[in-house]
């Protein structure tokens, strides 16, 4: 049986030619239940399209797992390594995630108390705000009036040690209802953006490179970063950007001899762009909060150096220019018009291409709006493949 593919429902604020293959809903089948046939099309719809939607399902975490691990049979761990993300309290992401006992690999999010859930006689879940994690927030009169902040732009990736999953599957199993938020931006050009309650929002990585200036093509082809050991500890007492993209540079960072115990050869250093293996497209995929140095390459023999920039290669480790460099190039696809803030209704169940978009939490809720999901990404087998030859060749 091949599977039923439809367009997902944009909001008026997006521009439907920048969201032509992006994202499709997947009708017919059975995510928790397919057959060797019917994965091979799930699995060539997602890296084509980047996020599939499944409504209405019923999913054990086993099948969730299986699902998740389908993408890539030799993965096995978490994403942060099981049970990791509690036992290091000083990270950033410990409050955030409740393990599912009987399988480690699935985390339970959410918001508010969830009692007898799946093994665990009680959680206290804690929606991310940003008011906790940016340098400024949204005051409290206008959070009553319904404004709110993405809260961090991200790939879901421990970024040490273990190698960015290739898909996320998240599942929605208690949603609250409740009126809309408006995302402010709060960065000085006025922008704003009506969201659903406690969406998730998608920014594609692929228009991330496409939107880039030939300058900054050029740059991102030739570039690798290097992320922080243990980056989520690391960050953990600095504070965000308002847009929620990145790191405010003040020397909050904990000092490498203040982390927990790590190796130089665990440090995770990634290709700016990572192609896709069905497209052979390029996704710009950092996630700019964890970075602390890019390595550029020189322009290759024989390519035009008007405008270039650092023609001559460089080592960049002072992080206020690391970062502003990272914000130049990807603000622009966190616009408005390029959000894609997924409209989360009970039994929807998510699969995102963790390698080719990027995406955050979003809003606030009441202590009383319990919502309670499950999420399951497994650390790769690999590494992202970055450009080829031949790709650098024709950007730089």
């Amino acid at each position: 049986m091949t599977i039923e593919l439809a367009s997902l429902p944009l909001p008026p604020s997006a521009d439907s030619s920048k969201f032509v293959d992006f994202g499709r809903e997947v009708k017919g089948v059975d995510p928790g239940n397919l057959t060797p046939e019917q994965f091979s099309e799930v699995s060539e719809a997602l890296y084509k399209h980047s996020a599939l939607l499944f409504r209405n399902v019923t999913l054990t975490p086993e099948q969730q797992y299986a699902l998740t691990k389908a993408f890539d049979p030799e993965s096995e761990s978490y994403g942060h390594g099981n049970n990791k993300t509690q036992s290091t309290k000083r990270s950033i992401l410990h409050p955030d995630l409740k393990t599912i006992p009987r399988v480690p690999q699935v985390q339970l999010i959410g918001n508010g108390m969830v009692y007898n859930h799946e093994g665990l006689e009680s959680a206290a879940l804690k929606h991310p705000s940003h008011t906790t994690f940016h340098k400024t927030r949204v005051s409290e009169e206008d959070e009553q009036k319904g404004y709110t902040r993405f809260y961090r732009w991200h790939i879901d990736a421990a970024l040490y040690d273990y190698n960015p999953p290739r898909v996320t599957t998240l599942y929605g199993i208690k949603v609250p209802a409740g009126p809309k938020q408006t995302v402010r931006y709060d960065d000085g050009t006025g922008d704003e953006l009506s969201v659903p309650l406690g969406t998730t929002a998608f920014v594609s990585g692929k228009t991330m490179f496409d939107i880039l200036p030939r300058e900054y093509k050029s740059l991102a082809v030739r570039t690798k970063v290097r992320y922080a050991p243990h980056p989520y500890v690391w960050m953990a007492p600095a504070r965000a950007m308002p847009t929620g993209l990145g790191i405010e540079t003040e020397g909050l960072e904990l000092p490498v001899n203040e982390l927990p115990s790590w190796e130089e050869s665990k440090i995770k250093t990634f290709s700016m762009l990572w192609k896709n293996p069905i497209t052979g497209e390029l996704h710009f995929q950092v996630h700019p909060c964890g970075v602390q140095e890019l390595i550029i390459d020189p322009l290759p023999e024989g390519a035009n150096r008007d405008s270039a920039l650092y023609p001559n290669g460089a080592h960049l480790k002072d992080l206020k220019e690391v970062r502003s460099l990272l914000y130049t190039m990807q603000r622009p696809a966190i616009a408005p018009q390029l959000v894609y803030p997924h409209d989360w209704k009970e039994r929807d169940l998510v699969l995102f291409h963790n390698r080719g978009i990027l995406h955050t939490v979003v809003g606030a809720f009441k202590p009383d709006q319990v919502r309670a999901f499950h999420q399951c990404n497994l650390a790769a087998s690999d590494v992202p493949q970055g450009p080829s030859e031949s790709d650098v060749l024709k950007w730089a």
